[in-house]
């Protein structure tokens, strides 16, 4: 059974409202015909060179990524440019394009909440919850079962988390024990100051800066603070994609939706001193 893009839009509307986004973000339909079918859906979190040729290669209709191709302005899709080569790679082959991000942040089973539930925290709720839906919200604070050192979270996340070359890193004692946790999928320092993270035990996010991250661990020795775990953006981000197939699945009987296993971590090695 088919669906046209058309419909195909609109169950992801459905699933993950745009009017969640943030305001910088650029979420929806890129590219493709709304009056096209669709019969398979192929799900990744960026669109890269691999990840379109894998669409592609399995013949799907669309390509539906976490992260938007164009969040930031272009004036030019020529093919000399890597998201143009992408957009008219992806156009040639009848295979439409749509970017779910921060309105797949928020969502009750979005990536964080995914992440919250795969890493087994209990009455986990988001750190920053959305105007008049309070389930709903950026990150997600709560509970492990049982204490554990802060080295045992850091190898349980790497049993958990795909692995990628940069690893996990983490900036606390081995042996603190924590039970709360707030964590955030993808990049998330800007809620390094929210008062919610402030009173755990430890926050799980990625793509931590020096100054932030510095920061943070400083502002602790004074009035305390979380340990931080740094894992990769993609790594966090790609437990959702099992998730919100399924999602998908459930909306749209008859269509087949496949689970990317590239990886599109950008880091290829590390070198240890």
């Amino acid at each position: 059974m088919s669906h046209t893009l058309a419909e195909v839009a609109a169950s992801v509307e459905r699933l993950w409202p745009i009017s969640g986004s943030e305001s910088w973000d650029a979420p929806g339909l890129l590219s493709g015909d709304p009056a096209a079918d669709v019969t398979t859906i192929h799900l990744a979190v960026d669109a890269v060179a691999d990840s379109v040729d894998e669409a592609i290669e399995a013949g799907a209709d669309l390509l539906l990524v976490h992260h938007p191709l164009l969040l930031r302005g272009v004036t030019s899709v020529a093919e000399d440019r890597y998201k143009g080569a992408l957009l008219a790679r992806l156009i040639r082959a009848d295979c439409a394009l749509i970017a779910s991000h921060t309105n797949a942040d928020v969502v009750e089973s979005g990536t964080s909440a995914v992440f919250a539930d795969r890493l087994g925290l209990l009455d986990a709720r988001p750190i920053v919850p959305s105007s008049g839906i309070p389930t709903r919200g950026l990150g997600r604070v709560g509970r492990l079962a049982q204490p554990v050192t802060l080295g045992a979270l850091a190898r349980a996340l790497g049993e958990l988390l795909p692995a990628t070359a940069s690893g996990i890193r983490v900036a606390g004692e081995f042996d603190r024990v924590v039970e709360s946790v707030a964590l955030c999928g993808g990049a998330g320092d800007s809620l390094l100051s929210d008062p919610a993270v402030l009173a755990t035990d430890v926050y799980i996010t990625s793509d931590l800066r020096h100054h932030p991250a510095s920061e943070a661990l400083e502002n602790a020795r004074v009035a305390g603070g979380p340990a931080l775990i740094d894992v990769s953006h993609w790594a966090s981000e790609w437990l959702w994609l099992d998730t919100a197939a399924a999602e998908l699945r459930g909306a749209l009987p008859g269509v087949t939706v496949t689970v990317s296993e590239i990886r599109t971590d950008p880091w290829d090695f590390v070198v240890l001193q």
